[in-house]
């Protein structure tokens, strides 16, 4: 059996806290392992995948989202390689919490045929906003059909926030 380095372990003693019946002490662990940054993301991703409930999913989403920008690559990579909806509503959710730094990688990542994936990834934009709708609006002349698609129905989707982007820029075009 391989044996942990000490940061390994404090990262999973972290992890296992957050199920701790304690909130303050599940509170605690989501901004330990947040300020852990990088060397958590990987187990967090892994705890939100094998996670038994939307509680044990909600603290590893919550603590990637406090890792921030290191964590965007990461996610949106395991959302890819990991089809299920609850793991992927979630690390969503965190990506969209982290905001502004995940933007133009989950416009990018929009280039996928998982159509599923694609409603997830434009789910996060739309948690972001309004500080997403610049870099969407950009993209509504984007070579490829799938990502000037998923940009006018994510735009379309953020309601007052996006359609007035969207309706300017095609006025522009006329």
């Amino acid at each position: 059996m391989e044996e942990q380095s000490p940061a390994g372990t404090k990262i999973q003693r972290l992890i296992a806290a957050l199920s701790d019946p304690s909130i303050d002490i599940r509170h605690q662990a989501v901004q330990e392992l947040g300020n852990l940054g990088i060397p958590s993301v990987e187990p967090l991703i892994h705890a939100l995948e094998e996670a038994i409930d939307n509680d044990h999913r909600w603290y590893a989403a919550l603590a990637l989202s406090y890792v921030g920008a290191p964590a965007v690559d990461s996610l949106i990579s395991a959302m890819r390689d990991h089809p299920g909806h609850e793991f992927r509503k979630f690390a969503a959710a965190a990506l969209g919490t982290i905001g502004i730094p995940a933007i133009e990688p989950l416009i990018d990542a929009m280039a996928s045929n998982d159509r599923e994936l694609r409603g997830f990834l434009s789910s996060a934009l739309c948690r972001i906003g309004k500080p997403a709708v610049i870099p969407l609006t950009r993209r509504l002349d984007d070579a490829d059909d799938i990502i000037r698609s998923c940009a006018t129905l994510t735009l379309w989707q953020m309601g007052e926030t996006g359609l007035p982007s969207m309706v300017n820029k095609m006025q522009e075009e006329k």
